[in-house]
């Protein structure tokens, strides 16, 4: 069962790398070194379970180092590799204790789910992407202060699922897989669902690592051949994210992360009020826009 997950994932990452590799020689895309060093940081800590979609959304927003409606895109594709290595390494280590059909169905949802969801972000407003991305952080931000508080549910002992979870479960992970084209990371809301409904937690994260791993590289595909994307910042996510997994993965294996996660919940929440203002502008902006446009028409 293990070889089965790993041989299709291996090839789904292969053409994902090689279509990466073309991009970047195409448009002759040198990666930024800032976007390095925030790879390497959102990936180190992504791997230890914090997550890297919140936290990198709101330094792009802090530095407006992408447009508002780049960022989920670009997100998507550098953080794409680096989450493939946290499929394989978490496949690796506990996937054989996880219920395969409750692996392959989630996988598979949030997988056909990301590739639906991909062009929608390319055809919508902007200020819909903003706000899109201002309650994904906000989200975050309340998951954050939830797990510091110990609001969160521990979870139970299970390496499965009875049917009428298993098919919930894989219903909300097709509409996950359409929030992440637009920055709402799944590991929290996953975690979160999957400890509710009785799973053990630490079995949650080979189904979200492998699911996530299969989503962003079928949807990191489609967002590099559609275009709309800051190369750039998203190759060096993939460069300062590989080095970090590996060490976060298999040289740190505790540490005390709840004052990080207050820092980021700050972090996030400021992030978070400026994309909504952001929204908010863009919106009230739109009938002098469509007015314009009438007028020179």
């Amino acid at each position: 069962m293990l070889i089965a997950l790993l041989v299709p994932l291996g090839l789904v990452s292969l053409l994902f790398t090689v279509v990466l590799i073309r991009s970047v020689l195409a448009k002759r895309a040198p990666p930024s070194l800032e976007a390095i060093l925030l790879g390497a940081v959102t990936n180190f800590f992504d791997t230890l379970g914090i997550g890297s979609f919140a936290p990198t959304m709101s330094w792009f927003k802090f530095r407006k180092l992408v447009p508002d409606q780049l960022i989920p895109q670009t997100m998507l594709v550098g953080h794409s590799i680096p989450t493939i290595m946290q499929a394989f390494i978490f496949l690796i280590l506990l996937g054989v204790l996880v219920d395969p059909v409750l692996l392959v169905g989630c996988a598979f949802a949030l997988t056909v789910g990301g590739l639906i969801g991909a062009p929608m972000v390319a055809r919508t407003k902007v200020w819909l992407v903003q706000l899109a991305v201002a309650i994904a952080l906000l989200i975050a931000a309340i998951l954050y202060t939830m797990t510091n508080l110990d609001l969160i549910p521990a979870g139970g002992v299970a390496a499965g699922l009875p049917l009428d979870l298993t098919i919930i479960a894989i219903a909300a992970n097709f509409v996950f897989g359409i929030l992440l084209n637009f920055g709402i990371g799944h590991y929290a809301p996953s975690l979160v669902m999957l400890s509710l409904m009785g799973l053990d937690p630490r079995l949650a994260f080979p189904i979200m690592a492998t699911g996530g791993a299969v989503t962003i590289a079928g949807a990191g595909t489609r967002h590099l051949l559609i275009g709309q994307i800051d190369l750039r910042i998203a190759l060096g996510i993939v460069i300062g994210g590989i080095p970090a997994v590996l060490v976060a993965a298999f040289i740190v294996k505790d540490m005390p992360l709840e004052m990080l996660r207050w820092l980021v919940t700050a972090v996030v929440l400021y992030a978070s009020a400026v994309m909504f203002q952001a929204a908010h502008s863009g919106r009230r902006a739109m009938p002098v826009e469509m007015l314009a446009a009438g007028e020179t028409g």
